[in-house]
C-alpha cells in the first residue's frame, strides 16, 4: 500500500527552499543568524556566501563593460615569446582590429594576449583585459587600458561572449581550446548569432580541423553546415575582413580591406 500523502505540517521552508520529511533543517531563521552576535567565521567560505561573490563579479563586469564599443576577443597562448612571429602577428591583429573600429579584449595576460592588447593600444584603440585568478600566472599586462580580474572562469567567459562580436584564436593551449569550443557550442546551438570564429594559423590548426572533418563529421556527431562556423586564415587582413563582414556586411569589409592596410 502506498504511504499516505504527507500533510502541510511535514514541510518546512527556508526562504524559497522547501524541505520535507526528515531532511536537515536549521534551528534558527536567516534574520536571526544575520542579527545575532558574532560567531564562527566559517560562513564566509560556504556556498551561499560564494553566490554573493559570484554575483559581485557579474555586477562589476557588466558595470565596467556596459559602454564598451563593439569589440573582438583575441585568444592565444600566454607562453608565446615576445620575439616570436606569433607575437608580431598578435600585435598586427590588435592594430588591425583597432583601426577597423573595434575594441580588443583578451585574457589580459602575457604572450599573445599582451601582443593583441599592445597592438590595439599603440594604434589608439581600446585595449581590454579580463584576467583570471590563477596560482601560477601574473597579473594584467601593461598594455591593458581597462582591466578586470575574475575569480571564476564562468563569470569571465560570460563577459567574453556578451561583449564580443567575434573570437579570433591564435595558437594556444588548453585555455584557448576551451574558449574556442565554448564559442562553437554557443553558435551551433544559436545561443549567440552572427558570431564569427576565426582560427589564425592554418598549419597550427590543421590537425584539429582534420579531426573535426574526419571524425566528428564522418561519424555524424556534427553536420556539414557546422564546419562553416569556423574560418581558418593566415592573413591579418582576412581575419579583420571576416569580422567586419559579420558586423557591417561584406561590402563594408571589402572597402575596408582595400583602403586600410595594417
Amino acid at each position: 500500500m502506498a504511504p499516505d500523502k504527507p500533510g502541510p505540517s511535514s514541510a518546512k521552508y527556508r526562504g524559497p527552499v522547501m524541505l520535507r520529511r526528515d531532511r536537515k533543517t536549521e534551528s534558527s531563521t536567516a534574520d536571526q543568524r544575520l542579527l545575532d552576535q558574532r560567531g564562527p567565521s566559517d560562513w564566509v567560505h560556504t556556498d551561499p556566501w560564494r553566490v554573493l561573490r559570484i554575483q559581485s563579479e557579474f555586477v562589476e563586469g557588466f558595470g565596467a563593460l556596459a559602454e564598451v564599443p563593439a569589440a573582438v576577443t583575441v585568444f592565444g597562448s600566454a607562453r608565446t615569446a615576445v620575439d616570436s612571429a606569433e607575437y608580431v602577428i598578435g600585435r598586427e591583429l590588435g592594430a588591425g582590429l583597432a583601426k577597423a573600429g573595434f575594441a580588443v579584449i583578451t585574457g589580459g595576460g602575457p604572450g599573445v594576449m599582451e601582443a593583441a592588447n599592445r597592438g590595439a593600444s599603440e594604434s589608439g584603440g581600446f585595449s581590454i583585459g579580463l584576467g583570471i585568478e590563477l596560482p601560477f600566472e601574473q597579473g594584467l599586462n601593461e598594455w591593458v587600458d581597462l582591466g578586470i580580474n575574475f575569480r571564476y572562469f564562468f563569470a569571465r567567459k560570460t563577459m567574453f561572449v556578451k561583449y564580443s562580436q567575434a573570437f579570433v584564436c591564435l595558437p594556444g593551449g588548453f585555455g584557448t581550446l576551451d574558449e574556442l569550443f565554448e564559442a562553437l557550442t554557443l553558435v551551433q546551438t544559436r545561443k549567440v548569432t552572427r558570431f564569427p570564429i576565426v582560427l589564425f594559423g592554418s598549419e597550427y590548426w590543421a590537425g584539429l580541423i582534420d579531426w573535426i572533418r574526419g571524425t566528428l563529421l564522418t561519424s555524424g556527431k556534427i553536420s556539414a553546415p557546422d564546419l562553416d562556423l569556423i574560418h581558418v586564415t593566415d592573413s591579418v587582413d582576412e581575419a579583420v575582413r571576416i569580422v567586419v563582414a559579420a558586423q557591417h556586411g561584406p561590402d563594408e569589409a571589402e572597402k575596408l580591406g582595400t583602403e586600410d592596410k595594417w
